[in-house]
């Protein structure tokens, strides 16, 4: 049975605890949008969250909190980084949770999100909105950023592989930043995955942007695997030299990501980019692609 308490989180006390008895998310209303809060119902949180922050409210200057946020692509100094500290609508439907934002003052973009429990499974389906208020089109692409706790490791799926004879043009693109080291321990260049290791000894942040059209990117923890899947759409044009999903890291975290495809968006319409979360339990941390192969990617079938 789902079920929706009023709580207070870490000093944010118009927070909100969803559960259907198998997991359980927190939203807090009092900053965001933002789900601060996933896992297991009495486990620990997936994500990572920043303790200095926890309860901090008002102010200009944008804060990491982490936990899950929804942002607008392509990535820029003043309209990414609009800051997200005032308190938030919620409305409670009959099968899901909307958290609805004010008009960003800055972009004249409003974010809204959806989030909707299975009645049953460690499955949530989480729709992120975006609106323009603007009385102008705007270019932009909606962009879901899941920030995961410490010590585990990232998985991408690559599109499928095939021989030299079959494949004379390219399958997929891969974006790097000006800090992407290829030669930087955390990372493991498979044939079919690339997985990004979370290690909080080193400080050097890395990112990556795949052109995937698998549907999915995963991270693995502590025996457990949360995996976010979306519907990408074959031949649209993508942020970030055409990413649909993205991954970054530091010494506090991991950052799996998914984008929708850049869309113009006339005053007064919306765009739409859905994820489906599922967690997993007794799964063992990958090291190898030969560990994906043989224990992360059954679990997709599931999906």
């Amino acid at each position: 049975m789902k079920t929706l308490e009023k709580v207070d989180y870490y000093g944010w006390p118009n927070s909100y605890r969803l559960s259907n008895g198998a997991i359980e998310l927190i939203a807090t209303s009092d900053v965001g949008p933002r789900l601060i809060h996933f896992g297991f119902v009495g486990g620990e949180n997936e994500f990572a969250t920043a303790p200095d922050m926890m309860g901090k409210r008002g102010g200009s200057e944008w804060r990491l909190y982490g936990g899950h946020r929804f942002w607008h692509a392509p990535e820029h100094p003043t309209r990414t980084y609009c800051a997200d500290n005032a308190p938030v609508a919620l409305e409670e439907h009959e099968d899901f949770v909307r958290l609805i934002q004010e008009t960003e003052a800055l972009t004249g973009i409003q974010k809204e999100i959806d989030v909707e429990l299975d009645p049953e499974k460690a499955r949530v389906r989480v729709n992120h909105r975006l609106l323009n208020r603007n009385v102008w089109p705007v270019e932009l692409a909606p962009w879901a950023l899941s920030v995961m706790a410490p010590g585990g490791v990232g998985i991408v799926p690559l599109p499928p592989r095939g021989t030299h004879a079959e494949s004379l043009l390219p399958a997929n693109t891969l974006s790097m930043w000006a800090y992407t080291d290829m030669s930087d321990p955390r990372w493991t260049w498979g044939r079919e995955n690339i997985m990004l290791q979370q290690d909080p000894d080193l400080t050097e942040p890395q990112k990556i942007g795949v052109m995937s059209l698998e549907g999915w990117v995963a991270y693995a923890r502590r025996g457990h695997l949360f995996v976010k899947s979306f519907e990408p759409i074959p031949g649209d044009n993508y942020p970030d030299l055409n990413s649909t999903v993205e991954m970054f890291t530091n010494e506090m975290m991991l950052e799996i990501e998914t984008l929708g495809p850049m869309v113009r968006l006339e005053p007064g319409t919306a765009v739409t980019h859905s994820e489906t979360w599922d967690l997993f339990g007794d799964v063992p941390l990958p090291r190898t692609e030969a560990d994906v192969i043989a224990n992360i990617l059954p679990k997709m079938s599931s999906i």
